[in-house]
Formats: structure tokens, C-alpha cells, sequence
């Protein structure tokens, strides 16, 4: 009878939230913003659908604003990163069923960040109602979490919608965590002054930060060096399902090396992650012919691997340097071990690691992918050099933590290095939000960046965050530019870990301060 009376009660309160206006205003605000990240870039979207949620949530209970922050979240990445149900679906041998309710799951527990940040606004506000003003340095705090706990995913942070829109211009000041916390204060003074009577305190608030925005493009962080160098990077379009097959392993490495010999006028040519599908100690012959070829014609090769220790039965996903190291020196460099790698830190969950793998990897094979047990790199690693060309370089998820760019970025550093196999979302928006990702961090740190992908999207990337080239995605071509080098750092280059630190600190302690003067009508 008890059971009974428990079901009952879920069932009715199953269906008063499902037909709850308010639960589904929210779920479609999150929901469309997707629209304000590539490939759709309405980045003016934000600053709309932002404060429309958050006023709907103005000055509600604990347990109201966190509910509907969570159902705000839940639309936001069920939209969002919708992508990644294709490589579940596609390559994860789950039924429709399973590998939906493990997207939901996902979703769910990323809207668990938002819905804390608007807990915490709540919780120690003033009554124990939402306050808007302490929502930004909450929201920090609760990002920070979600990019940091259980290896961190900080994919779709607000702060990136703004790559293409004035906001932008921030970047080089106080990286893509203060943009997220400009939107929040923008959204929060246009409320202040839309629904809740004229303040003159807040139009000038939204008035200074985008005049100081517009100020902001005039500020030359870094300066040219008058050097450029030219660029080539190989896109193989390899199917995925192709790419480990054994008869594939020879032809798919000779098409990235006939596209190399053919652009060998290029100083450094890239080709993606794991573009050589032969573990390293294997494929010693082709990098040796890759080695000399390259040397010949005085260039040099960065090529995604991946590593195989026999003593240890330890795997990596590596980037090498094959060809010339410095532009005087006119011998191969390349030998199994040699220092001039790099092997990836931050592993993807499921893809690269599987936690709790002894029980998972029985139950779908989703969970028993082929290279799902690597090992870390160290996070502090010494930059690529290739023709003289110091290269920092990050592996595909990787480029998504500016902390562990930040850690590896030096006075010698030229060039940003991205490499990814985006085949596994196929024609999804994943890649063009992957690209926008590393756009940002090229704009934050001021340098230009590779991004060399399997099947897309390839582009050169200047210190400005600008598309310089790219290539269509899902074709076999190469794209090849010339780079302008440049000297000097950015400000959130260099004092970044004050900045993600000291934000939060400083916003709560304004909140507590200047909350008076906040809420005064002028």
C-alpha cells in the first residue's frame, strides 16, 4: 500500500512538472542557446536569453531557482553537445535506447553546475532569495568545478559564444572566464534597467563595458617579429570505421606522405592525431623514409602516433617531430624515444581511459573501445621544435583547459598546436565548436594556432583569433599558408592563475559591499 502510494505521488509530480509553463520556458531558453555557438554564431543571443532567464528567476526560493537552473542547463547541453551522441550511437554497440539514456545522463549531470550556482545565489543571499549579483561569482565557482571534477568537461562555458562579438576583445585581458562574467553582469544591469524601473548606475555599467570593449581593439598585445613561416596541414579524411583495419595501415600512411612530398616547400607540415595507424615501435621503417624524405627537402613533419612501451605494456597518444629539428642543421633527427614529442596529458573519459574499466568494459562495448587504456603524459612538457619553430602543442580535448596551456606556455613559444580526430561526431556541430574553442585560446594568449584535423575542420588560426584558412570538411585536401610569427604576451597570459583565482574573490567581496548600492533606483 505504501509502494502504491509512493508511486502515485512520483507519477503526480512527474506530471505537474511536464505541464509546468515555467519548467518548459526555461528548458527552451537553455535549449536554444545553442544557436549562440558555431556553427550558428548568433552570439547577440546570449546577451537576450540570458536575462530573460535569469529575470524569470529574480528573487525566487532556494528550491525554485535551483530547479529551474538545473532545466535551463538540461536544455542548454541537451542542444549543446548533442554531438556527442553520435559517437555513442555510431561506434558505442549501444541500442537506441541505452545510448539515448546515457546522453541524458550526461546532461543531467552537467546541468548539476548551473543549478549549484543558482543554489549558492540563493542560499546565502539576503532572505534566502535568488540575488542576481551574487550569481556571478557563483557561477565561476561552479564552472570551475565542472572543469576540474572527475577530469573535467568545460565544453559550451557562455564565454565562447562571444568569439566573433565585441565582447571578445577581453580575451587577451581576462581570458574567456572573465567574458562569461562580463555576460553575467551585462545580463544582470539590462534587467536591473529593463524590468526592474530605469537605473542609471546600470546603463552605465552596459555602456562602459562595451566602450571599453571597442577601446580594447586598439591595444596591440604582442608585436610581429617581420618572420613568417609557411604552414601545410594534411587532412586524410579517413573513414573512421577504415582507420585501424590492417590492410589500411601502409596506404593511409603513404597518402599523408605523397600529400607532404607534394608541399615540401613548406616549413612544417602537420598531420593529425594518430594519423599513423601503426603503433610507434612498428612503423619505424615508414618514419625513417618519412624522416629523410622530410630532411632532404629541408622541412619538417608533426604527426599524431601513438605509443607503445613493451616494458611497461603502456599505451600513449603521442605527437612527433619528424625532418629537420633547427633550420641549420641538415640531418634527420627522428629515433624511436627521442625527446622531441609529446605525449597527451588530459585523457577523454570512456574514449582514452574508462573508469572503473574491470566493470564497464562487460557491459556494452562502448566501454571496450581499441586504445581506451592509455596513460598521462606529464602535464608540464617542453615545447615541439620543428625547423627551428618552437610549437606548443595539445591534443584534441586538450585545448579546452587554457590552465594546462597556461602551465607549458614560455617566452620561446611561437606557435599554438592543435590536433583532433573529429570523425568520431561526424556532421555534427562538435567540430565547429571544437575550432571556436581554439580560436580563443589563440585570441587569450596571443599567438597563432594549427589546428590539423582527420576530416575537420582544419584551419590556420591568427594571433587574434581570426580564421586565416580553413578547408571543407569531410575532403581529402591539404591547406597551406604562410604565419606571421609574433613577441610578446598577452596579459591573461601571464597573470591567468590570478585571474581564475581572484575573480570570484573579488566579485563576492563587491557583492557584500556595494549590494546597497546595487539595488538602488536612480
Amino acid at each position: 500500500m505504501a509502494i502504491k502510494t509512493l508511486g502515485t505521488r512520483l507519477l503526480k509530480r512527474l506530471r505537474d512538472n511536464l505541464l509546468n509553463k515555467r519548467n518548459w520556458l526555461s528548458f527552451l531558453a537553455g535549449l536554444s542557446l545553442v544557436l549562440a555557438y558555431a556553427p550558428f554564431s548568433l552570439w547577440w543571443l546570449m546577451l537576450i536569453v540570458l536575462p530573460l532567464f535569469l529575470n524569470s528567476i529574480n528573487g525566487a526560493d532556494v528550491k525554485t531557482a535551483t530547479k529551474q537552473g538545473f532545466i535551463f542547463a538540461l536544455g542548454w547541453f541537451g542542444s549543446g553537445i548533442s554531438w556527442v551522441h553520435v559517437s555513442i550511437d555510431q561506434f558505442g554497440g549501444l541500442p537506441l535506447f541505452f545510448s539515448l539514456l546515457l546522453m541524458v545522463l550526461l546532461c543531467c549531470y552537467l546541468a548539476l553546475y548551473p543549478a549549484l550556482a543558482c543554489y549558492l545565489s540563493t542560499r546565502f543571499a539576503p532572505k534566502k532569495k535568488f540575488s542576481l549579483w551574487l550569481l556571478p561569482p557563483c557561477w565561476l565557482i561552479s564552472e570551475y568545478l565542472r572543469a576540474n571534477l572527475l577530469t573535467g568537461f568545460p565544453w559550451l562555458s557562455i564565454g565562447y559564444s562571444q568569439i566573433d562579438g565585441p565582447l571578445s576583445s577581453f580575451a587577451p585581458l581576462i581570458g574567456e572566464i572573465g567574458i562569461s562574467t562580463l555576460l553575467l553582469v551585462i545580463s544582470i544591469a539590462v534587467i536591473n534597467t529593463v524590468y526592474n524601473h530605469y537605473r542609471k548606475t546600470h546603463i552605465l555599467l552596459v555602456i562602459a563595458v562595451f566602450t571599453f570593449a571597442y577601446l580594447l581593439t586598439s591595444v596591440a598585445w604582442v608585436t610581429p617579429i617581420n618572420k613568417t613561416i609557411t604552414a601545410a596541414l594534411v587532412q586524410g579524411n579517413v573513414e573512421q570505421s577504415m582507420k585501424w583495419q590492417p590492410e589500411k595501415e601502409w596506404p593511409i600512411q603513404l597518402k599523408y606522405l605523397d600529400h607532404s612530398r607534394e608541399n615540401y616547400d613548406a616549413d612544417i607540415i602537420v598531420w593529425p592525431e594518430s594519423a599513423v595507424t601503426a603503433l610507434e615501435p612498428a612503423a619505424q621503417d615508414f618514419l625513417s623514409m618519412a624522416d629523410r624524405s622530410a630532411t632532404l627537402n629541408d622541412s619538417a613533419i608533426i604527426t599524431g602516433i601513438l605509443d607503445y612501451k613493451y616494458q611497461s605494456k603502456t599505451y600513449f597518444n603521442s605527437l612527433i617531430v619528424i625532418g629537420k629539428k633547427e633550420s641549420s642543421d641538415d640531418t634527420g633527427h627522428y629515433r624511436y624515444n627521442h625527446s622531441n614529442r609529446y605525449y597527451k596529458n588530459h585523457l577523454l573519459p570512456i574514449g582514452e581511459f574508462v573508469p572503473f574499466g574491470d566493470i564497464l568494459r562487460k557491459i556494452a562495448p562502448i566501454f571496450n573501445l581499441q586504445y581506451s587504456s592509455f596513460t598521462r603524459g606529464d602535464y608540464i612538457q617542453p615545447n615541439l621544435v620543428a625547423k627551428g619553430v618552437h610549437l606548443l602543442p595539445l591534443i584534441c580535448f586538450e585545448i579546452a583547459f587554457p590552465e594546462q596551456l597556461a602551465a607549458n606556455f614560455t617566452d620561446q613559444t611561437d606557435i599554438l598546436l592543435t590536433v583532433s580526430n573529429d570523425s568520431w561526431f561526424g556532421d555534427s556541430h562538435g567540430p565547429h565548436q571544437h575550432l571556436d574553442i581554439a580560436r580563443m585560446r589563440a585570441l587569450e594568449f596571443g599567438r597563432p594556432l594549427l589546428r590539423a584535423t582527420n576530416n575537420g575542420v582544419t584551419a590556420i588560426i591568427d594571433h587574434r583569433g581570426n580564421i586565416q584558412a580553413t578547408l571543407p570538411q569531410f575532403t581529402e585536401a591539404v591547406l597551406k599558408a604562410d604565419l606571421e610569427l609574433v613577441q610578446g604576451k598577452t596579459f591573461y597570459s601571464q597573470y591567468w592563475q590570478f585571474i581564475h583565482w581572484l575573480l570570484p574573490i573579488i566579485l563576492l567581496i563587491l557583492f557584500f559591499c556595494l549590494y546597497p548600492m546595487l539595488n538602488k533606483k536612480t
